[in-house]
């Protein structure tokens, strides 16, 4: 049974539009570990998640039904899906990246780099050119919680690029503490990427970095895009007015394309990741904790 909750803070008046005031958050399962990477699936009218510490992915449907997708998952975090429907996974217990074809076949994309094994990937967002970004923080292996304790193999924690056509893989940003969420700006000229390395250093700040990027998908630029004020900056979605909606531990937190804050969704638990889905793709599926939140606003998916 969903539970409804008051939930909104605006901090500019462009927030109002975004919003619906007869539809209040809504609790629409619960009773998981640490609820991350939820990914809609149109065609099925389901989403799926992980259950990080659980060891498994679960199935959602809008009645409130759930039943086990994938177990064990090799402690999946964050899930996307491509251009062709296949599901793309960051595993941490495999330190790995795979694509789950549409025969249910498995395919690693990524688990080394010049030799060495990954941390541990949390993210993953997929161009329209086939080219798949994801980052790779140490989090799965900091412990037995969410993977497997290691030492790491990695000198730094890096953004990667999977090349479309030759399946290399790159190491296109080098300067993170903690490298987390990840999305493209709708003409894909603008790469988010959240910081969240305050997990364990306060003095990490807890910011959303904005990569320019050019014709060829080489990065030109950076820039501090916004700053998170609750909490640190997790998984985040980009809607199809270039709007920037990342989670944090108060909420969603929702941003103008120049980086304005225009106002928050306020959720009773701390929020790891979220997604558009729906009938008409204009729900937030927000994954908080223990718990997966459904709320309806105007806005959709840039993809």
């Amino acid at each position: 049974m969903s539970q409804m909750f008051s939930c909104y803070q605006i901090d500019d008046p462009r927030f109002r539009s975004l919003i619906q005031k007869n539809a209040g958050l809504h609790r629409i399962a619960t009773g998981f570990e640490w609820t991350e990477g939820p990914v809609w699936f149109a065609d099925q009218q389901v989403l799926l998640f992980s259950d990080i510490p659980a060891n498994r992915m679960m199935r959602l449907t809008l009645d409130g039904h759930v039943s086990t997708y994938r177990q064990p998952s090799n402690y999946s975090n964050g899930n996307i899906r491509d251009r062709q429907g296949r599901l793309v996974t960051c595993q941490h217990g495999t330190r790995s990246v795979t694509r789950t074809e549409i025969d249910g076949s498995v395919t690693v994309l990524a688990d080394s780099y010049q030799g060495k094994r990954l941390n541990s990937p949390n993210d993953v967002v997929v161009q329209s050119t086939g080219a798949v970004w994801f980052t790779d923080p140490t989090y799965g292996i900091l412990s037995d919680y969410e993977g497997y304790k290691a030492d790491p193999e990695q000198q730094t924690h890096n953004v990667f690029r999977i090349d479309p056509s030759t399946g290399a893989v790159e190491a296109t940003i080098a300067d993170f503490v903690q490298p987390n969420g990840l999305a493209f700006s709708p003409d894909e000229r603008i790469l988010y990427v959240a910081e969240s390395g305050s997990s364990h250093d306060p003095d990490v700040p807890s910011v959303i970095r904005a990569f320019d990027l050019d014709d060829a998908g080489r990065i030109t630029g950076d820039r501090v895009f916004a700053t998170i004020d609750k909490g640190l900056p997790d998984g985040m979605r980009v809607d199809s007015e270039g709007r920037v909606w990342s989670s944090a531990a108060d909420g969603i937190h929702c941003f103008h394309a120049d980086g304005t804050r225009l106002g928050k969704i306020l959720v009773p638990e701390v929020v790891a990741n979220l997604c558009f889905g729906g009938p008409r793709g204009n729900r937030l599926f927000i994954a908080g904790t223990t718990s997966i939140y459904m709320i309806a606003v105007n806005a959709h998916s840039a993809v």
